[in-house]
């Protein structure tokens, strides 16, 4: 791998950024550091083509004797078991105006991003290195340092989050990656201006109808699926009672004299049997 980026800046500048951890850090495109671990760790989404790829690693930059930098770096998908490993020199060739940063190393890869097209794997590392010189040309000029640099997100206790759940949190970096164009705004129904109406005074009965459906279906929002499958229809809707079967007591009422007569005229007839004999 290499490549070369033209920067308007002396070199002797941009080596007071790469002596110091802290400021690489703050140069790399997209890195959410983590709250107490290394200068230069933590997570790096990265955008190949219409996928994106989460790693999770460290990388250590020293400077050698040949006044080059050496970049030695490993990382971890966070959501997969895939891997990358980083060997990269950095050195700074003095130019009119300027310098040109050259890169020079290899890298292996295994995973999600060996699955990708090659050429989209080479334009985004070759953009990812692009943005890296640019930022690190802002930082020695001071232009990086004016807005400040946000916090690290802190670690989340055991039990209450996965790297899983920080990804998804973390915001991605704008040149990385791309934003879907925001959706216009739709206007609301509910604040419309509603029509007079060109009823007229024999249409009264319907419009009384259509009044009710309407306040049935508002009082219906709102509410959860089961209560509105279970909820009673209103008005003109609601269900008619089946019509209920009344028994008449009239034969019950004369049941109790009847019996007491017949008992009677049976005392009667015994009596009058015993008198004769």
């Amino acid at each position: 791998m290499e490549h070369e980026v033209f920067v308007p800046v002396p070199a002797e500048r941009l080596r007071e950024v790469l002596d110091d951890p802290a400021r690489v850090a703050r140069v790399v495109p997209g890195l959410q550091q983590d709250a107490g671990a290394e200068p230069v760790a933590g997570r790096l989404k990265i955008r190949v083509g219409s996928h994106s790829v989460t790693y999770r690693g460290a990388v250590r930059v020293s400077r050698r004797d040949d006044d080059a930098y050496g970049v030695e770096g490993e990382a971890e998908e966070s959501r997969g078991s895939g891997s990358v490993k980083l060997s990269l020199r950095i050195a700074l060739r003095a130019a009119e105006d300027g310098c040109t940063v050259v890169y020079d190393g290899t890298a292996s890869a295994d995973g999600r991003i060996k699955e990708l097209p090659a050429d989209a794997v080479e334009s985004a590392v070759t953009r990812l290195l692009n943005r890296f010189a640019e930022q690190l040309a802002a930082a020695a000029t001071g232009a990086g340092d004016e807005a400040p640099t946000p916090p690290p997100p802190p670690s989340a206790p055991s039990g209450q989050g996965t790297d899983a759940e920080a990804e998804e949190k973390a915001p991605a970096d704008p040149g990385l990656t791309e934003e879907p164009p925001a959706a216009p705004e739709r206007p609301s129904v509910f604040g419309a201006d509603v029509p007079p109406s060109s009823l007229g005074p024999e249409d009264e009965e319907d419009e009384e109808d259509i009044a009710e459906a309407a306040h049935a279906r508002r009082t219906m929002i709102g509410r959860s699926a089961e209560e509105v499958d279970h909820a009673p229809p209103r008005g003109r809707y609601a269900p008619v009672p089946a019509p209920q079967t009344v028994t008449h007591a009239a034969p019950l009422r004369w049941a109790a004299p009847a019996a007491a007569l017949a008992v009677a005229s049976a005392i009667v007839a015994v009596r009058a049997l015993r008198r004769r004999r």
